[in-house]
């Protein structure tokens, strides 16, 4: 009976879209409230409804909760007596928020940092509630592509707390999620079928270190370190989350007329000349948003260019080979230099002593590790070229502020350049 049932479905039934909490229909964004009725809420250009019926079905996962029903009348300033965030990093917060809502990625990978008691998990609860709550709002640390891409499968939002460490590998996975990528396996009981699982998801990480220290992914992140929480401000959860429920209504609303105004504005958003960065679908959605967000003009764009600065810092600072490979440049004839991936490593290597953590331990593992961190150097002034030349592979590298030391650089310089010229002039 069931297999006449799944016929039929198949081959005589209605085809519809399938999504999980947010989904894209035409000109319109439908977001589930998950509730008993299966109410939807349709957003577009002339406003937000809350419908019974959908062009689209949604999936419903365990763990998945309800929605606080929209109204009108909030503000999005409302949300800001809920988070522990700086001035400076408001409009991250508002920008990775509103980016949640869209039906398509890219999504920014969050990071959250801060010394223990400053409010991280309760930031990634608040978050996560106006959007995809659940009964674990927040996980432990996963150390599994397999297990990471099956919790993207069942949650829109993913969010991983007081995460210490991410590898290599689970690294690559957050960068494939954030972007858009996907994972195979052997299905169970079988010997040659594949399950894929190919999504895009909004991600959510909090530690005290700075974690996830690769260039690939800080280039796809918004890192956000929380200021210190004093005695005299902390509340009750009780009464936290009594007020949190009764504003939340008013605070989702205030999302959805954001929603609104960035369908509105992004045909225009989208045709400005500006020189847009990585993750640049991100953060046009952010900006169209930004009247409906209460923001400023090109408060988003500047507040994230200043983290990108930062992240690209965080993340050559991290590099194993990044002090050497500046020292190597400053005492080069010209600023440059051509070698074998093996000739670089040695001259890397020389005047070490000590073991260093992380250390290349191959010619060909220095070659992967200059890959990764190339669009990184080229914001700081350094050009990586690797080519082949009378059958032997070759790194170039020349820095192109490089002057001699009794001359005054004339290369104009960014506040990341800038730091990095001084280390250079103390490695000299």
């Amino acid at each position: 009976m069931q297999a006449t049932f799944d016929a039929k479905a198949k081959f005589e039934g209605k085809a519809y879209d399938v999504a999980l909490r947010v989904g894209g229909h035409g000109d319109c964004i439908y977001i589930d409230l998950c509730d008993e009725q299966w109410r939807v809420v349709e957003v577009d250009r002339d406003g937000w409804r809350i419908r019974k019926d959908s062009p689209i079905r949604f999936r419903r996962r365990k763990g998945m909760l309800e929605l606080p029903e929209p109204t009108t009348g909030g503000s999005i300033q409302e949300l800001r007596q809920f988070v522990n965030v700086a001035d400076k990093d408001w409009p991250l917060v508002l920008g990775a928020l509103i980016g949640m809502f869209r039906p398509d990625g890219p999504y920014w990978v969050v990071k959250l940092s801060a010394e223990q008691g400053s409010g991280k998990t309760t930031f990634v609860r608040v978050l996560r509630s106006l959007i995809d709550p659940n009964t674990s709002p927040t996980r432990a640390q996963t150390t599994s592509e397999k297990d990471l891409f099956i919790a993207a499968n069942n949650s829109w939002v993913l969010s991983f707390d007081n995460v210490s460490f991410v590898g290599g590998k689970l690294s690559d996975a957050f960068c494939r999620l954030a972007t858009g990528g996907g994972f195979s396996t052997r299905s169970l009981y079988t010997n040659d079928d594949e399950t894929i699982i190919d999504v895009c998801r909004p991600i959510l990480l909090n530690g005290i270190t700075d974690v996830g220290t690769r260039s690939d992914l800080l280039d796809r992140s918004l890192v956000i370190e929380l200021p210190p929480i004093a005695s005299s401000n902390r509340t009750p959860e009780s009464v936290f989350n009594r007020r949190f429920s009764e504003t939340s209504p008013r605070i989702l609303g205030a999302l959805l007329d954001a929603v609104v105004v960035a369908l509105q504005r992004l045909p225009e958003v989208e045709q400005s000349d500006t020189d847009w960065p990585r993750m640049a679908d991100a953060a046009i959605w952010a900006t169209a948003a930004e009247p409906g967000l209460g923001l400023p003009d090109g408060a988003f764009l500047d507040a994230y260019t200043v983290n990108r600065e930062d992240a690209v810092r965080s993340g050559l600072e991290s590099s194993p080979v990044f002090d050497r490979l500046i020292k190597l440049l400053a005492e080069s004839d010209g600023g440059s230099v051509k070698l074998t991936p093996a000739q670089l490593k040695s001259k890397l290597e020389v005047g070490i002593g000590t073991k260093v953590h992380n250390w290349p331990k191959s010619p060909a593992e220095l070659t992967n590790h200059l890959k990764r961190i190339m669009p990184s150097l080229r914001e700081v002034g350094i050009i990586a070229k690797h080519g082949k030349s009378d059958g032997k592979r070759y790194w170039q590298l020349i820095d192109r502020n490089h002057q001699p030391s009794d001359q005054p650089s004339t290369q104009p310089q960014g506040e990341l350049a800038k730091k990095v010229s001084k280390k250079r002039k103390q490695l000299e």
